[in-house]
Formats: C-alpha cells, sequence, structure tokens
C-alpha cells in the first residue's frame, strides 16, 4: 500500500546492476526522510543485486524493471525528479545516445527530453572510466543539463545520500 507524503514531490530512484546497487536502500530513507515519494526502477541486471520486495516495501511502490503493455496503467506517478544510483557504464552510454532499450534508459531519456531534474551517480572502474566512449558519453549527458557527479564520488563522499539531494534541489530552481 502506499502513503503518498506530502512534501517534494515524486522522485525516480533508477539502480543499475553493480556491487554499489545496495547504496540505494540507504538513498531512499533519506530522500523519504526530506520529504520526497521514492518510486524505483531498476536494470535487469540490478535485480540480481537488489532485494526486490524489500525495495518495493521500502518505497510503498512497485519496483519496475520492464515495459508495461499498451493498455496496462502506469503504476507510478510521474516523476519531479530522478536520482541514477548507481550509474554503469553500460547505462550511461545507451542514455547518451538515446538507446532505450531497457524500462530504465527508456525512463532518463524522456525525463531528459522533458528538462527533468536528474542526478547521476557513476560507478565505473578498471578501465572502462578512463574510456574514451564513457568520457564522451559523461560531457553529452552534462551537455544535456544532468547532474553527473564524479566517478570517485560513490566511494569517497562520505556525505553522498546530501551531495546528492542538494544537487537535485539545485536542478529544481
Amino acid at each position: 500500500m502506499t502513503t503518498w507524503r506530502q512534501g517534494k514531490g515524486v522522485l525516480y530512484v533508477v539502480a543499475c546492476g553493480s556491487s554499489k546497487a545496495e547504496l540505494v536502500y540507504a538513498f531512499v530513507a533519506r530522500a523519504q526522510e526530506e520529504g520526497w515519494n521514492v518510486c524505483a526502477i531498476v536494470t535487469p541486471s540490478a535485480k540480481k543485486f537488489l532485494n526486490i520486495p524489500l525495495l518495493s516495501k521500502v518505497t510503498g511502490y512497485p519496483v519496475r524493471s520492464e515495459y508495461k503493455q499498451p493498455d496496462e496503467p502506469d503504476l507510478l506517478p510521474r516523476a519531479d525528479g530522478i536520482v541514477v544510483l548507481p550509474a554503469t557504464f553500460n547505462t550511461i552510454n545507451k542514455w547518451a545516445l538515446g538507446i532505450s532499450d531497457t524500462l530504465a534508459v527508456g525512463i532518463l531519456s524522456e525525463y531528459t527530453g522533458l528538462h527533468t531534474p536528474i542526478v547521476a551517480v557513476p560507478c565505473c572502474s578498471g578501465g572502462l572510466d578512463t574510456n574514451p566512449a564513457f568520457r564522451r558519453s559523461l560531457r553529452m549527458l552534462k551537455r544535456y543539463g544532468i547532474h553527473v557527479l564524479s566517478n570517485e564520488s560513490l566511494t569517497s563522499d562520505p556525505f553522498l545520500n546530501e551531495t546528492i539531494l542538494d544537487n537535485l534541489t539545485r536542478g529544481r530552481e
């Protein structure tokens, strides 16, 4: 059952497949404390890293990972902001190019076009973070108006959740 919170609006959290996906739980709790109604959208590979029933219970909404049928009603309210945590190499590159082959990238592509505030928290290492295609995609997303945090922020920012929410708030002003 969904509990609507009066506050800042609806925040989509898009989680990608990474061992850092577990950071989503603490972020959801912090965003809810700040007054956001949080909905989760996960990539197909993120389902391997997350407890989907728990995430649904914590958010109060079904967790979506697949496109719905055209005649089915949308289960989630429209978003006022989006956070991509963690944003993987694959998702960042597809998103920058508009390759919407998953619900998560489709949502990101749509809301980028709508100029909705979006904060991306990259999670890449082992050479992927210095790959020329990845660097180009980050520059493209920034040109589109996406707030892209540094790749290092995922592991070095002790106040990561606050940093994300501050960037999201600045994007809404």
